[in-house]
C-alpha cells in the first residue's frame, strides 16, 4: 500500500489584522513540506485546485512543476483537478510536462471538486454538470492513451482534426477518479478500470463499506485483471508526539475552518463532541500520535483492501513548523510501522 499526504494549500487567517497569511510565504512552505515528504520517504504528494481567498492553490501544476525540480523520488499529483471546468488537453500536456521533469513520476487525480467557483470563472454552466465531467473524461483518456493523431468532436470543446498534440509522456501517465460516494462515480471509474480514491472526511467510514465491493465487482464484471486494480482513501490527519496535546492546540483551527466551509452549506457549528468522535476507532479522523494513526491505518486498510492511503494535513492552516513535524512523524514513524505490519 502506497502512503502519501494531500493538501489544499490552505492560508492561515490573521485574526488581528483581518487578513489571510502571504500567498507567497506559503508557496514556499509549500516546497519545504514536499521535500522532506520525498527526504523521509512518503510515496505520494496530491495538491487540490480552488478558486477562494483561503486557498493558494488554483493551478497545482504549478506547484507539482516546482516540486519536480527538489524531489527525486515522491509521486505527484493533483488532488484533484476540476475537468469539468478544465481543457483536458491542456492537463494532458501539463501532467506530461512534470512526468518530463520528475522522470514519469506524475499523475492525474480529476474529480468535480468540492467547491463551484471555476464554473462561473471559465464560463461553464451548472446545469451541464454531469455532461461536462463525461465528455471531458473521455476527452483526457483518448490524449493517455493515444500517441498519434486523432480527431475529436464533442460538445463543450472545440473539435480538432488529425490533431497531435505534445509533449509525449515517455512513462504511463495514470488517471485516477476521486469520489466522493456515489454508485455512478463508482460505477464509471470500474468500468473504465481507472484508479479510485474516496475522500472519507466525516461521519462513519464503515458507511463506505459497500461502495468499495461495489467498484470491485463492477471491476471484475468489465473485465478487469484484479491483480491491477487501485483504490485508496484520503482523509484529514495531522500527527504530533503527544496525541491529546495536538488535538487540543488544533481543534480551534479546525473548528475554524469547518464553520467556515459549513456557514455557506447549512451545517450546523462544528462541535468538540464531533471532533473528539472522529479521532475515534470508528471515525474519519486521523488526528493524534505515530501509534493512533498506524493502528487506524491497518484498520482501514483491512476493511476496504486498500492500495493507497493519504493523510490530508493542512486543513484550517496549521502552522508551518506543525506541518513539518506531522510530516516528519509520518515518515520516521508511521510509514515504517504501517509497510512492517503489511508484511
Amino acid at each position: 500500500m502506497e502512503l502519501g499526504i494531500s493538501m489544499f494549500g490552505d492560508l492561515r487567517w490573521d485574526e488581528a489584522n483581518r487578513n489571510y497569511q502571504s500567498s507567497g510565504k506559503r508557496m514556499k512552505e509549500l516546497l519545504e513540506e514536499i521535500k522532506l515528504m520525498d527526504e523521509v520517504g512518503v510515496d505520494v504528494f496530491g495538491i487540490g485546485e480552488h478558486h477562494r481567498p483561503d486557498y493558494v492553490i488554483s493551478v497545482p501544476e504549478i506547484l507539482l512543476a516546482a516540486a519536480a525540480s527538489v524531489t527525486k523520488q515522491i509521486k505527484l499529483t493533483s488532488a484533484v483537478s476540476v475537468l469539468s471546468s478544465s481543457d483536458p488537453v491542456r492537463i494532458f500536456q501539463s501532467f506530461s510536462s512534470i512526468g518530463l521533469l520528475s522522470e514519469g513520476r506524475s499523475e492525474i487525480t480529476v474529480g468535480r471538486g468540492s467547491f463551484i467557483e471555476s464554473f462561473p470563472l471559465f464560463g461553464f454552466s451548472l446545469e451541464d454538470y454531469e455532461e461536462l465531467f463525461t465528455e471531458k473524461l473521455e476527452l483526457l483518456l483518448k490524449l493517455v492513451n493515444t500517441k498519434e493523431s486523432f480527431s475529436w468532436n464533442g460538445k463543450h470543446r472545440a473539435s480538432f482534426v488529425d490533431q497531435e498534440v505534445y509533449p509525449q509522456p515517455e512513462m504511463p501517465l495514470d488517471v485516477w477518479i476521486a469520489a466522493g460516494g456515489t454508485p455512478a462515480s463508482v460505477i464509471r471509474a470500474a468500468t473504465l478500470g481507472l484508479p479510485l480514491i474516496f475522500a472519507i472526511i466525516g461521519g462513519m467510514p464503515a458507511q463506505y463499506k459497500p461502495y468499495f465491493d461495489l467498484y470491485k465487482e463492477e471491476y471484475i464484471k468489465a473485465g478487469h485483471d484484479l491483480s491491477k486494480m487501485q483504490i485508496g482513501t484520503h482523509s484529514h490527519g495531522l500527527l504530533g508526539v503527544d496525541g491529546k496535546v495536538l488535538s487540543n492546540d488544533y481543534f480551534p483551527l479546525y473548528k475554524q475552518q469547518m464553520d467556515h466551509i459549513g456557514a455557506s452549506r447549512g451545517w450546523q457549528p462544528y462541535t468538540h463532541e464531533q471532533f473528539e468522535g472522529g479521532r475515534g476507532k470508528e471515525g474519519a479522523l486521523f488526528i493524534g500520535d505515530a501509534t493512533e494513526v498506524v493502528d487506524k491505518i491497518l484498520y482501514h486498510q483491512e476493511m476496504f483492501g486498500l492500495t493507497r492511503w493519504m493523510m490530508h494535513m493542512d486543513l484550517g492552516a496549521p502552522s508551518h513548523s506543525t506541518i513539518m513535524k506531522s510530516i516528519e512523524l509520518f515518515g520516521d514513524k508511521v510509514i515504517p510501522a504501517v509497510k512492517k505490519a503489511m508484511v
